[in-house]
């Protein structure tokens, strides 16, 4: 197995804590991970303030090998994220001509005005993330990935980024159902075999259905084999408990 590879979100706005906006992109970025066996293993949700935002990339950056951020990249007062991750890491911040460039191919130059131009800022020593929807660039400096919070373009440049992440050992995950097991039927016995089998991650997730309520166990893991093993406890689990009759 390779060394993990490990990620955090950084979702900046006031608009999501308010409620006012709904978050859409962190599934999609968790998505996006997984699929790359990249460890998502946190996400933080901060307001548009410099000190918050600035601590959250520190924090989160020194942990983690990636820490992917939305939102904050507009051309308006609250949008401040390049300044703050520029804060974060004690660099410069400045208009970069290619990134002026890019909003040429969408704005007349006419129209280009000082808050547009806002979106060109960026930090010293970072690279340019393509946007093909807006043309606005996100950036990358070191490990942070700094993307926009609308969910379109922020898809887009996860995408262009990608090249350039290292993936790790994508994660197998096998589902067993309760079949009408209540958890408190399993949940002492699922703990032992969670402990028994340290090598996987051994989760129990009710929910509703048009057919009704369901439980459903999920054994998680980077070895198939272990997964494979853990799975099996578990099957004997459930049906033990059903040949001694607990009730649903």
């Amino acid at each position: 197995m390779t060394e993990a590879v490990t990620a955090a979100i950084l979702v900046i706005g006031d608009e999501i804590l308010s409620g006012r906006t709904k978050d859409k992109n962190i599934g999609t970025i968790a998505d996006h991970l997984s699929a790359m066996g990249i460890d998502l293993s946190e996400v933080r949700i901060v307001p548009d303030v410099e000190a918050e935002i600035v601590a959250a990339v520190n924090a989160l950056r020194s942990r983690y090998t990636y820490l992917f951020t939305t939102g904050g990249i507009g051309p308006t007062h609250d949008d401040i994220t390049a300044d703050c991750v520029a804060k974060a890491f004690g660099v410069g911040i400045g208009e970069h001509p290619e990134a002026i460039r890019m909003l040429l191919e969408r704005i007349r130059p006419e129209d280009l005005n000082e808050a547009r131009r806002r979106m060109a800022r960026i930090p010293d020593g970072a690279e340019l993330i393509r946007n093909d929807v807006s043309k606005a660039p996100g950036f990358r400096l070191g490990n942070v990935i700094v993307m926009a919070g609308v969910p379109a373009i922020m898809r887009n440049m996860l995408d262009n980024v990608t090249p350039s992440l290292q993936g790790g050992d994508r994660m197998v995950a096998e589902a067993v159902d309760a079949e009408g097991l209540p958890e408190g039927a399993y949940a002492a016995g699922l703990g032992a075999l969670a402990k028994a089998h340290p090598g996987v991650s051994i989760g129990s997730y009710p929910s509703f259905s048009p057919d009704g309520f369901r439980n459903q166990i999920v054994v998680r893991g980077k070895d198939a084999g272990l997964v494979a093993a853990a799975r099996s406890a578990v099957v004997a689990l459930l049906a033990g408990l059903k040949g001694d009759g607990v009730p649903a």
